[in-house]
């Protein structure tokens, strides 16, 4: 049986500043999440989406600003009240009047936010860098004031100046909040780049660190990924990463490429196995299908269907899966149905199905199958039906 390899491109390089064995989410589902095209969520689903990311282990659960409407601030007092283990934040406006608002409802911490683009400066809210960090200091200064945690955040952060950006950062870190938080609002970020700035950024300031970052190049994932390894603390996720346009970084996705960064932290921290059943609430919420390629939960992420892979599976299993479906409570599918299906695929179902054959007369079966495969779609039924009409042949000329 064969090791692992001395070395891998699969390591982690270990470094004193990567957080990767450390980080905290911050689930988004009920706030960017609301942001989606198709979402509409009324008090019980919220309670309901609300109540599963708790039972999941997510240390924070925000929620939409209570200033949005009269109906988002009685659900942000309603949640409050659940009395949930994970910490309850909403995200505001950096103001006094949302600051107000916000504490008024019973949250455990207030996540402010503002544009610090030259885009969002001019078009947005017409503000100097010098007004924002006046206006931060004072709205931060209140809500330490109450006593819950307090984020500031800018907004559009990688094409903000990198001057204003950590001259402001440094400023409400001095001010003592709870965490700085970098948006790539646009989703135009790369790997590469928000590593620099999270690194950077690590040396300027001694709070907490969170992230968010927009899907619409492709990159959520592995910019969350990234910014842990350059000492983020804290990444925002959605289900199934719905939010404004594409979305951002899905909780289920990050689950994937954590859980084989950081197995052991990911497997005791979280509750992987009702992944499922929360993606299931969200898709029927917002009236979508979970996608085929969905990392986990897509009906095909465990699927093996080439006669190789087969092969090696069922000797196996890590010689084609970088995660065992059985963290998640799921099991892996060898598909047997289609032209390039092996015979070993096909022993191991004939096994299934208690018929005794020969290596030989399981090639033979192999090759009807494959021949039917060849002029039409087949179904597991059909497969079956040529493995039964193929082994009582075999009865019949024995007998």
């Amino acid at each position: 049986m064969c090791g692992k390899p001395a070395s891998s491109p699969y390591q982690n390089v270990n470094d004193f500043i990567s957080n990767v064995n450390r980080f905290k989410i911050i689930e988004s589902t009920l706030r960017e999440g609301e942001q989606f095209a198709n979402a509409f969520f009324d008090t019980d689903i919220k309670v309901r989406i609300a109540e599963a990311l708790d039972g999941f282990g997510c240390d924070y659960i925000e929620l939409t600003s209570p200033v949005s409407s009269p109906q988002s601030y009685e659900d942000c007092k309603t949640i409050c009240r659940l009395g949930l283990k994970a910490k309850i934040l909403t995200h505001v406006r950096c103001n006094m009047e949302d600051a107000k608002k916000a504490i008024e409802c019973g949250v455990d911490g207030v996540d402010l936010v503002i544009g610090t683009s030259s885009f969002l400066q001019e078009y947005s809210h017409g503000k100097s860098i010098k007004m924002i960090e006046k206006i931060a200091l004072e709205v931060i200064k209140y809500v330490k004031s109450q006593g819950v945690e307090v984020r500031f955040s800018s907004e559009d952060s990688f094409r903000s100046d990198l001057v204003d950006l950590l001259t402001l950062y440094k400023a409400v870190d001095k001010a003592g909040v709870n965490r700085v938080g970098v948006a790539d609002t646009v989703g135009g970020a790369t790997p590469r780049m928000v590593y620099d700035l999270i690194r950077t950024l690590r040396g300027v300031v001694g709070c907490d660190i969170e992230t968010h970052f927009h899907d619409d190049t492709g990159c959520a994932v592995a910019n969350a990924h990234s910014a842990l390894e350059a000492g983020a603390t804290h990444v925002d996720t959605s289900v199934l990463g719905i939010g404004e346009r594409n979305g951002i970084t899905p909780l289920g996705a990050l689950m994937a490429r954590m859980v084989v960064t950081a197995p052991e932290y990911v497997i005791n921290k979280y509750n992987l196995k009702a992944l499922k059943e929360i993606e299931e609430l969200v898709a029927s919420a917002v009236q979508v299908n979970i996608p085929f390629n969905n990392p986990i939960t897509g009906f095909c992420a465990f699927t093996h269907k080439a006669g190789i892979h087969a092969k090696a599976i069922l000797a196996n299993p890590s010689t084609y899966e970088i995660i065992d479906p059985a963290l998640f409570g799921l099991t892996r599918y060898i598909s047997i149905n289609s032209r390039i299906t092996g015979w070993n695929a096909i022993r191991a179902r004939c096994d299934q199905l208690g018929l005794k054959m020969t290596d030989d007369q399981v090639k033979e079966v192999t090759a009807k199958i494959k021949q039917m495969a060849d002029i039409r779609p087949l179904a597991i039924d059909d497969t079956d039906s040529i493995i039964h009409a193929y082994h009582m042949e075999l009865q019949k000329k024995q007998g």
